[in-house]
């Protein structure tokens, strides 16, 4: 069941970002008195009082018109408002209601969407917040994000006002969910249309024309699967020095509902910064993973016009793939349980291979491993390699599967303090090579004698 979507918006630096730290337990956003500090929607996923949603913070809809990077801003906070289940509008008691407000009222107002009114910065009890009552959603609750006075009224308006799930269909057996990735235009809906072998997606050489997730169910050699597209995400625009982090909305609701994540490379662009970050962002949902270098064809066209022997093209081709591996294994060594395929929807070269490949990745991504031989590989790994000496040696007692989708493992040792990222790293590489593990990540907890797994 995908987690429902609660985004705090309103004008700039009214407190939303201090309110998404304090929601989330953590110091994610950048918090800012310089108004329009968050460029990009921000999002995590959350246990709130029992009931798992994703909260997301944006930029503002209105307000600091001069700055030249506004725009994306907008656009970013309306991508937010379209992909809500709920929205927290925040309003500035201390600076009263303003025409921007206004602006931002009107919005939220013709996205349909519920919304909870929220008077931010009441740390004065001679602060009074009756007057937003004018923006027509009702009273407003009374809050100070910064010191966490009125939190709990909020989250209990939260959990009132979030919508009922929805009924998910039936999921068909054996059925493989893929969820098709990347940046705008690099060729997702045209992959799609050639595996349905008829014009289901719109396909355009205008990037970002895909606008909402569409989900596609088909057989291919007699084999269920479900094809998600989603909207291509937006190249990152200049930011502000700390301002790293940046998602796709559209992208976390397909995945939520994948098995497998392919992402999809513009072969003749290469591997991309954004391009690594999407992949990251598969990982980080805990999916499996297949990468497609895209528009082949014109890699060969390229490499066709730079040479004269035609005659050697065979070779001229496996050279081209050795190389474009080694790229992408330097540049994404983080993914390097990946399969990675060469395809064009030009040629059709590859298209065969996607499905039965995504397939591959979706079995050993719920693959459930005998606890006697995965214990026996780890006395074989500790056999192999002890882990560094300290002054207190680490000692580990034994390992369990705790669940799959992704393969999930815990780790018992003496003292988790004592493990180093590199011997983890060890462990992880081990089971891959005893188990395979293709195109799916690995979880890997340590967790001391005495504590318990969450």
């Amino acid at each position: 069941m995908a987690a429902p979507f609660v985004a705090i918006v309103g004008r700039t630096n009214v407190g939303k970002s201090t309110l998404f730290n304090r929601l989330v337990g953590q110091r994610l956003a950048v918090v800012d008195a310089i108004p329009g500090v968050t460029r990009d929607r921000l999002y995590a996923e959350i246990d709130l009082d029992g009931s798992d949603i994703v909260l997301v913070d944006t930029g503002g809809l209105a307000g600091a018109e001069s700055d030249q990077f506004m725009t994306q801003v907008k656009e970013q906070a309306a991508i937010a408002l379209q992909e809500a289940d709920l929205l927290l509008f925040m309003v500035d008691a201390r600076e009263g209601l303003v025409s921007l407000d206004w602006e931002v009222a009107d919005v939220v107002r013709r996205s349909g969407n519920p919304v909870i009114l929220i008077a931010n910065k009441m740390e004065s009890p001679k602060l009074e917040a009756s007057e937003f009552a004018e923006l027509g959603f009702g009273m407003s609750l009374q809050l100070s994000a910064l010191y966490g006075y009125g939190l709990g009224e909020v989250i209990e308006a939260i959990l009132d006002d979030l919508p009922e799930p929805e009924a998910e269909p039936e999921p068909v057996a054996g059925e493989v969910a893929v969820a098709l990735v990347g940046r705008p235009n690099v060729g997702k809906s045209a992959i799609i249309n050639a595996l349905l072998g008829e014009e289901r997606v719109i396909v355009s050489e205008q990037p970002g024309t895909t606008r909402d997730a569409v989900d596609i169910a088909l057989e291919f050699a007699d084999e269920p699967y479900r094809l998600v597209d989603t909207a291509g995400l937006r190249r990152r625009g200049k930011r502000s020095e700390g301002l790293e982090y940046y998602s796709s909305l559209r992208t976390l609701r397909a995945l939520q509902r994948a098995d497998v994540g392919i992402v999809v490379i513009d072969a003749l662009e290469g591997v991309t910064s954004q391009d690594a970050h999407i992949i990251g962002e598969v990982m980080e949902a805990g999916r499996g993973l297949v990468l497609l270098a895209h528009k082949w064809d014109l890699v060969q066209d390229f490499a066709r016009s730079q040479t004269d022997d035609g005659n050697n093209m065979a070779q001229i081709e496996q050279t081209l793939r050795r190389d474009f591996s080694y790229i992408v294994g330097s540049k994404l060594r983080f993914a390097d349980f990946a399969e990675l395929l060469f395809t064009s929807v030009v040629t059709g070269e590859g298209l065969g291979e996607i499905l039965p490949t995504a397939k591959q990745a979706a079995h050993q991504y719920a693959r459930q491993l005998d606890p006697t031989r995965l214990n026996q590989v780890l006395q074989e790994a500790l056999a192999a390699h002890q882990p560094p000496s300290r002054k207190h040696h680490l000692r580990i007692r034994g390992i369990e599967q705790v669940t799959t989708r992704p393969p999930t493992f815990v780790l018992r040792v003496n003292d988790p303090e004592l493990m180093h990222f590199s011997y983890e790293r060890y462990l992880v590489n081990q089971l891959r090579e005893a188990f395979g593990f293709l195109g799916t990540p690995i979880k890997l907890f340590v967790r001391g004698r005495s504590q318990r797994q969450r």
